[in-house]
């Protein structure tokens, strides 16, 4: 009879901790809605004004994985090969940006220049 007792209590203490201890985390846990409410208006405000931007890229984010998953590769691997493409096509346009702004920039004061009738500098990016 004291094994039947032992068994008896050990499965109800076990029915207790694996049941009740979910269920007290989730009776002791704030809701989002509390946490919010308890931020100073400060807070609040900043919160509320980064909401949408911090939900754009959290959607980036799981679309960007949602492409990464595509592939026969681990995703770590596949993001950091888009990563490193991603720097390297930030590596070729760089200099081709810099390169056409300073094209623009020059093209605006000669376009000045000329308005006011003066002859146009001669830079390495003119023709003739």
């Amino acid at each position: 009879m004291g094994s039947a007792w032992k068994w008896t209590k050990m499965i109800t203490v076990g029915a207790v901790v694996c049941v009740g201890g979910p269920m007290f985390v989730n009776y002791v846990r704030p809701t989002e809605e509390e946490l919010f409410q308890r931020f100073n208006p400060e807070l609040q405000k900043r919160n509320l004004a980064n909401r949408d931007k911090r939900q754009q890229e959290f959607d980036e984010f799981v679309t960007k994985l949602k492409e990464y998953s595509k592939s026969d590769k681990p995703i770590w691997v596949v993001a950091k090969e888009a990563e490193e493409l991603q720097k390297k096509q930030q590596r070729v346009s760089r200099p081709c940006r810099e390169e056409s702004s300073r094209r623009n920039s020059h093209g605006q004061a000669n376009a000045i220049i000329i308005k006011r009738g003066l002859a146009p500098r001669k830079t390495p990016f003119t023709v003739g």
